[in-house]
């Protein structure tokens, strides 16, 4: 699978909302989609993402410091749950810019308790 990174990252700029609709696993889909992923059955949960973004050839990067690592567009990070927090995870799309996932993101933890509790996260590239 080629990703057409500039078609995800597209994608995810248009339809990001100002805040949070708590869709972050559906946004980030339709905009892997719209750059040419061809998904098959794919996961309710942000959390469980990263199997099925290996196995649409995605790879797993390592990154030691993620606020000075130069992350690239259409990186995404899957983001596990927090204790206390929603069930689900997160995940989040990189266009270049900014972290985007059904909203623009300040970074790429989705918002205050993810950045206080820094729950296991992944980093993948297409």
């Amino acid at each position: 699978m080629r990703l057409d990174t500039e078609k995800f990252a597209q994608h995810l700029r248009r339809k990001a909302r100002d805040k949070s609709q708590g869709r972050c696993a559906f946004y980030v889909r339709l905009a892997l989609q719209a750059g040419g992923a061809r998904l098959g059955s794919h996961p309710g949960h942000a959390k469980e993402y990263g199997p099925t973004l290996r196995r649409i050839g995605f790879s797993e990067i390592t990154v030691e410091n993620p606020l000075t690592y130069k992350f690239m567009k259409g990186d995404i990070v899957v983001i596990q749950p927090y204790s206390g927090g929603n069930k689900s995870g997160h995940i989040a799309g990189f266009d270049g810019t900014q972290w985007i996932s059904d909203f623009v993101q300040k970074d790429f933890w989705s918002g205050p308790q993810y950045r206080k509790h820094k729950p296991s996260h992944a980093f993948y590239r297409p």
